[in-house]
């Protein structure tokens, strides 16, 4: 018997009467009897409340104290989910593989928490949007189904490897669904993993579940394929909503992005430059300096690595600057201190930051400004920094600048290659010259 989320003297007072989730109740009360479906309710909501779906599709919440009996109609069964049949595919469209890792875009509500869950595969997903078939020949593959919160530097190396190996196997395009939460950690690690893809790789996420009325998820996952099918450039891109409508999205390269609103559509922008492109009604406009689509894998490197041994560290007024000899004696190999403005720290965190460069651990300066680039000449404290062994990261985002340092360091170099590198463009995510 299932009763899901209800507990204490309603929890015994359905089980007197038999009854489980989804059975037809009658529940009697001093005005008069209500006939209704008896639904699931959140873990986490109060015991005082039973929840009827009535005929007319309506939700009603009855209040125990006014429950004088309940009586089984009829049995039913639990909500269960079945996605429709695979739609048929078409032939001769291009070829894309959608690699499935959990997230939002494959969730539905968890009546246990209120919540959502991951619940669906990539192959749900291109049951339940048949458009999909009408625009690329798709295969789908489950590598992990997990909250993108709980995403490591092993996760990036598997997904890199198998998306590595499916570009070698000539897709021509891979998307990856993916939580909003960390997504654009995992873009910055597939950049640097995969070098000269020759395709797109395009990550894409949900703000919304699937089985909400308001889930962007479909019209996400339909612009991601058409991008990965389509579009005639390369390289590794997130696609999500462009403004709170459904009208355009928003194509953003894998290095210059951002997670900056929690629940909006749009919550992803790109940072310090404007997106490589839209996509509106299918028709896309793109940065004409992207590098083209190429046939074949050669000239492709998959270059997976991550060494998890790297941290970021938001300076903020009284840091506790200790928290760096912390990691120090951790074991951490690697430092990305957030600083204030152009690239600062306080002057107390100084000691700290001398004995972590001077054992060998590298310290990169980025800013805690959403636009701008790190310049840590302009003020005596950014240039006592720099005395220290602090290396400046230019325009690089925080984020991404931890990622391609946890890259880095997994390729197994030493600290001063590390700083050379840290300091050189190598996927677009330094820029020599920014807009105003």
């Amino acid at each position: 018997m299932s009763l899901e989320g209800y507990r204490g003297r309603l929890l015994e007072l359905l089980r007197s009467a038999g009854a489980s989730v989804g059975d037809e109740l009658v529940v009697s009360t001093a005005s008069g009897d209500v006939e209704g479906t008896l639904m699931p309710r959140y873990q986490l909501s109060d015991q005082l409340h039973l929840v009827l779906k009535l005929k007319n599709g309506y939700n009603v919440g009855m209040a125990l104290g006014r429950i004088s009996g309940v009586r089984v109609k009829g049995k039913g069964r639990e909500p269960s989910f079945s996605p429709p049949p695979r739609p048929r595919a078409t032939a001769g469209l291009p070829k894309v593989l959608i690699l499935g890792t959990g997230g939002t875009i494959a969730s539905r509500v968890d009546y246990r928490t209120g919540g959502v869950k991951a619940a669906l595969s990539s192959e749900e997903l291109y049951h339940l949007v048949p458009e999909l078939s009408g625009i690329a020949d798709i295969s789908t593959e489950a590598t992990m189904n997990i909250y993108s919160e709980n995403m490591t530097a092993e996760h990036w190396s598997a997904l890199a490897r198998r998306a590595g190996d499916a570009l070698k196997e000539g897709f021509d395009g891979i998307v990856v669904t993916h939580g909003t939460d960390t997504m654009h950690y995992t873009s910055a690690a597939l950049s640097f993993a995969l070098d000269s893809p020759p395709v797109p790789v395009v990550l894409v996420g949900s703000q919304r579940s699937s089985d909400r009325p308001s889930s962007d998820s479909a019209t996400n996952l339909i612009g991601a394929v058409t991008f990965a099918a389509r579009a005639p450039v390369s390289g590794v891109f997130v696609v999500m909503h462009a403004g709170p409508g459904d009208d355009e999205l928003a194509i953003h390269a894998g290095v210059r992005v951002r997670k900056l609103h929690t629940s909006r559509r749009d919550a992803f922008r790109s940072v310090n430059g404007a997106p490589a492109g839209t996509m509106k009604d299918g028709e896309m406009r793109l940065d004409q300096s992207l590098p083209p689509r190429r046939s074949g894998a050669a000239g492709l490197s998959v270059i997976p690595g991550f060494d998890g041994r790297a941290s970021l560290l938001k300076v903020y007024p009284g840091f506790h600057s200790s928290l760096i000899g912390d990691l120090v004696r951790g074991g951490c190999r690697g430092i990305v201190l957030e600083g204030t403005g152009l690239g600062h720290a306080p002057s107390s965190s100084y000691a700290d930051i001398a004995d972590a460069a001077k054992s060998g651990v590298f310290v990169g300066m980025s800013s805690q400004c959403m636009n701008g680039s790190v310049r840590m000449t302009v003020y005596d404290t950014g240039r006592d920094l720099a005395k220290l062994g602090v290396v400046p990261l230019g325009d690089m985002l925080s984020e991404v600048a931890l990622v391609k340092l946890m890259w880095l360091l997994g390729q197994g170099y030493d600290s001063p290659k590390v700083a050379d590198m840290m300091t050189k463009n190598l996927r677009g995510e330094l820029r020599e010259r920014r807009p105003l």
